[in-house]
């Protein structure tokens, strides 16, 4: 009996030989590469910047950074996430203050938001969670007057739409995941997209040390002019190695989006039949890419979420517990905070085996886990 993963990347030639011309330019690290994915992906995602990173929780870092967040402020944001997005507020000196979810979506509200403001909240974090895209409009509607900076964590939301355009697109700020567990992998990395262009030219050289001088002008120059560091910055950088498989990658993304909904499709009308299973869906604001299919293990399931992880495991299927909640781990526990949807919804869901070359009758095995018919 073959395994069944619950996400394997999707990788082939043309990403072999796209590092392999890389490698025999002899520029590997933040150079034209970088440069074309960034054009390439702000206009896909219709943004007006994009600057390139090493991972979207340094992202998400230079977001706070740039959008003037400083030590003493509060953030609020889900607990609902990987841990990346409040350990982002606590490297720049602020307070995660954790926000519930929708029991639906797993997304933040513009209620939840509200309910967690405080005096010195100077900005909210949310994120398309799995590829939900959250209505971020209902959010700035309650941040904006406010002066309140909405950053979106897109981490997962490559490919999802909001009100018709690509999450991302009507946030200030937002960061993105090149992970291999997201549908559009650089190995590891990661992007801003913003519309302020001061924003995106401050972040641009923070992530080289904030040296004045950038590592492509130097070396365009005989004579390197001197430069000069003036704030402390850091070493985000990407490589030309990760852009150039992005730049294959982006190029597929509709393809692969297109083949997950597919795919989502088969499993959501599988699961509308089996009693105390539910499945994510589409939001009525936008579609989702479906980076993660979770469903939720109702009381009316033969099985709880533990138990239909197990039958799974003995079917040779890898299947994962839902998302986390950073406020019960042990970096967070002090926040004392009940938060009853995040609760919920990280004890009963678990993430389904979703990948682009993923055949039908794999498929076919998880679902007859789900129905009963393997155990």
């Amino acid at each position: 009996m073959s395994r069944i993963n619950v996400m394997q990347p999707w990788l082939g030639e043309e990403e072999v030989a796209a590092v392999t011309e890389v490698l025999r330019s002899g520029w590997v690290a933040q150079g034209p590469r970088v440069a074309e994915f960034e054009r390439r992906f702000a206009a896909s995602q219709q943004a007006a910047h994009a600057v390139a990173t090493s991972s979207c929780t340094t992202a998400l870092h230079l977001a706070l950074v740039v959008a003037g967040v400083r030590p003493g402020d509060d953030v609020v944001v889900p607990s609902f996430s990987f841990i990346a997005t409040a350990n982002a507020a606590v490297y720049v000196g602020a307070r995660p203050v954790f926000a519930d979810v929708s029991a639906v979506t797993g997304n933040l509200t513009a209620k939840t938001v509200r309910a967690a403001l405080t005096p010195r909240t100077t900005a909210v974090i949310v994120v398309d969670q799995g590829g939900v895209p959250v209505d971020l409009d209902a959010i700035r509607e309650v941040c904006d007057p406010l002066g309140i900076v909405v950053i979106e964590d897109a981490a997962c939301g490559a490919g999802s739409t909001y009100r018709g355009r690509p999450v991302g697109a009507g946030a200030e700020i937002a960061a993105w995941s090149f992970h291999p567990r997201k549908i559009l992998t650089t190995g590891e990395g990661g992007m801003i997209t913003t519309s302020r262009e001061d924003w995106a030219a401050r972040a641009r050289k923070l992530r080289e040390h904030a040296m004045s001088v950038s590592a492509a002008d130097r070396h365009a120059s005989l004579v390197s002019p001197p430069e000069s560091y003036d704030e402390v910055g850091f070493n985000f950088r990407m490589t030309d190695l990760q852009a150039a498989v992005g730049l294959v990658q982006l190029s597929r993304l509709p393809e692969v989006v297109a083949r997950r909904r597919e795919l989502a499709s088969v499993y959501a009308k599988a699961v509308a039949e089996i009693e105390g299973l539910r499945a994510v869906a589409d939001p009525a604001w936008g579609t989702c890419n479906f980076q993660s299919f979770w469903i939720e293990v109702g009381s009316a399931y033969g099985l709880d979420r533990e138990g239909l992880l197990t039958a799974l495991a003995e079917a040779g299927i890898s299947a994962r517990r839902g998302i986390m909640a950073a406020h019960r781990q042990p970096a967070y526990a002090s926040s004392g905070v009940s938060l009853p949807a995040t609760e919920r919804l990280t004890d009963t869901t678990l993430i389904l085996p979703l990948f682009h070359q993923i055949s039908d009758s794999e498929q076919a095995r998880v679902i007859d886990v789900l129905r009963g018919e393997r155990r």
